[in-house]
């Protein structure tokens, strides 16, 4: 299994792609988010995977820099479709207000004739806080990460031989988490900046974390292996060099602070 990182940071970053990644097994895909645009496709194409590929889609709220480039896949499935160029089935995972404005969006910015493929060949599934699926041969469980913004969820995915996968969300995190990500093998969690520069960047205004909170968050929960997203960019050169320092001082396991497109193996 492979971990694709297709972008790494905050709403407001521009000298990288909003957070976004790919988990893959063989020959089946299981993206996350879409970024806030069409880069979401170049992004893809520069990590070496095909769109048409991505037939399981997980949407994990409804901020512009996460949502947006779910349209652009939206538009590119059902238009293919449409064409007789995409053959077989995809999916859009998300909560009821999720698939709800996805609903919303396409019937008003598409082609009815493309807006009339959802529900047949690319279907929008709604989930609830707990529910289980089996998605790319894995299972995946939802949970509502208790947001104070928009509602979110995350998820823990069962990568077999008693480990798992916990993708956090976008803000710090809650106690209703903690029988998801407690134990994981691979804990994805937010790091808004580090936590010598909070008077510079405000993330507990934003309601984000630093790179010393979710590092210490980690070696209480007894994660193996951190990933740190959803970052500032004012100093993009030096950002893996700056959080990994930082973050050792807290955490004592495998710490990650990728770049766009970098690629783990899970």
């Amino acid at each position: 299994m492979k971990l694709t990182i297709l972008g790494t940071g905050n709403a407001a970053v521009t000298r990288c792609y909003n957070t976004c990644f790919v988990i893959t097994d063989g020959d089946r895909h299981f993206m996350v988010d879409g970024g806030g645009g069409n880069t979401i496709l170049r992004q893809l194409q520069d990590a070496g995977l095909d769109w048409r590929d991505m037939r399981d889609i997980f949407v994990t709220h409804k901020h512009i820099d996460h949502l947006l480039g779910i349209i652009w896949m939206v538009r590119f499935i059902t238009q293919s479709i449409v064409r007789g160029s995409y053959e077989g089935e995809a999916r859009i995972y998300g909560h009821a207000e999720v698939i709800g404005l996805i609903r919303t969006m396409a019937a008003g910015l598409l082609h009815p004739k493309q807006a009339r493929v959802l529900d047949d060949r690319l279907h929008m599934i709604v989930v609830e806080d707990g529910e289980s699926l089996d998605i790319i041969g894995h299972r995946v469980t939802f949970f509502d990460i208790g947001s104070t913004k928009a509602k979110q969820c995350g998820f823990t995915m069962d990568l077999g031989e008693g480990e798992k996968l916990t993708c956090c969300g976008d803000e710090p995190f809650n106690e209703r988490e903690r029988i998801y990500a407690e134990g994981s093998k691979w804990l994805m969690h937010e790091a808004f900046c580090l936590y010598s520069e909070r008077d510079r960047f405000k993330p507990y205004e934003k309601h984000h974390s630093t790179v010393k909170d979710a590092c210490e968050l980690a070696e209480e929960l007894g994660v193996a292996n951190l990933i740190l997203y959803h970052t500032e960019d004012k100093n993009i050169a030096a950002r893996k060099r700056l959080y990994t320092a930082e973050g050792q001082e807290y955490y004592h396991g495998r710490l990650y602070v990728p770049d766009d497109l970098e690629r783990f193996d899970l």
